[in-house]
């Protein structure tokens, strides 16, 4: 059973996140032969405040 975790920063719409889970799980299916039922999809939002680069949180890096 295939596991999948997408991390992305938040901000999309369910659309987008309905869009790339049919997606995902498209690729997953035709690159490994697991059946569509088998694929599971995590989608994992972070805020820009939550993620850092060299020790500057990103958020930080786009006021400036």
């Amino acid at each position: 059973m295939p596991y999948v975790t997408v991390k992305m920063f938040e901000g999309r719409t369910d659309e987008q996140k309905k869009a790339l889970c049919e997606r995902v799980t498209a690729a997953v299916v035709e690159t490994t032969g697991a059946p569509a039922e088998n694929v599971v999809v995590f989608i994992e939002e972070m805020k820009k405040s939550d993620y850092a680069v060299a020790g500057k949180r990103l958020i930080d890096q786009e006021e400036n």
